[in-house]
């Protein structure tokens, strides 16, 4: 089978997150998708396939190490890029629709590929319970959590807003303490920084203890933050402390929260499984 290795969210090589994309995967198993992905050993590998609804043009499945995810930012983006580099001919010429475990996806294409946040599954306040776990796991004081909401769309984040961007570049966390916890972290840059604002993800449960640039988690902090905590349309900088150099753009636009970068292939063969 065909495959693509997909650096996505930074215009500088090798800078930003990889995602390995298997091309017309509708004879692999399960369990072949399962054991490929821990072999990859990057936070995602992707399985493109023939669609189930007719409204989509190609069906995605994305496995971490240890799980699969029904929903992920980075290899949307960069599953889209390989499909279309591949020849794949969407039914909407400014768009492509994905499926996937939670539903289906829009990828716009004008000016770089973007992907529509989908749906949150889980949202609001968290409990007090989480609240001091999440201080442990970061090693904090409950008093550094600025503010805190669910911002899950599948992987099951929960949102922290921290002081400012240095704090979150500080942040040395108790990975033995996480329990079941997927944390992301966002804190404002001074005017003039690299971004609008520096964000990190905490998942060791997936196998990755830090990813270095998420999709998903960049929907879920617009989603929560955008227009409000945040301006309508920032840029989010990711992966500085994995020496990566990711830039999330992330926009408000009539009620929909847009996420898009840069896509890049990198590696480019085929595989047997």
């Amino acid at each position: 089978m065909r495959f693509s290795q997909v650096d996505v969210f930074s215009s500088e090589p090798l800078r930003g997150n990889p995602v390995a994309v298997v091309h017309d995967a509708d004879g692999v198993t399960d369990e072949q998708m399962a054991a490929f992905a821990r072999w990859t050993n990057l936070s995602e590998t992707t399985f493109l396939l023939t669609p189930t609804d007719p409204a989509a043009d190609y069906r995605l499945r994305i496995f971490t190490p240890g799980d699969e995810l029904p929903f992920a930012g980075h290899p949307t983006l960069g599953s889209a890029h390989a499909w279309l580099e591949a020849g794949g001919a969407p039914a909407a010429r400014d768009r492509v629709v994905q499926e996937c475990g939670a539903g289906l996806v829009t990828i716009r294409r004008e000016d770089g590929l973007a992907f529509q946040a989908p749906p949150l599954m889980r949202s609001g306040a968290v409990s007090d319970e989480d609240l001091d776990a999440i201080a442990v796991a970061l090693r904090l004081d409950r008093a550094d959590l600025v503010d805190t909401a669910w911002i899950d769309n599948g992987p099951g984040w929960v949102g922290v807003l921290l002081r400012d961007a240095d704090t979150v570049l500080g942040l040395r966390p108790d990975w033995a303490a996480f329990g079941d916890l997927k944390i992301g972290v966002v804190g404002r840059y001074a005017a003039g920084g690299p971004a609008d604002v520096e964000v990190r993800a905490f998942c060791p449960q997936y196998g990755v203890p830090e990813d270095p640039v998420t999709g998903s988690l960049n929907a879920g902090l617009g989603q929560w933050l955008a227009g409000s905590t945040l301006p309508a349309a920032y840029v989010a900088s990711q992966g500085t402390a994995l020496q990566r150099a990711g830039r999330v753009q992330v926009s408000l636009v009539g009620g929909a929260v847009w996420v898009g970068g840069a896509t890049r292939t990198t590696v480019a063969g085929s595989v047997d499984l």
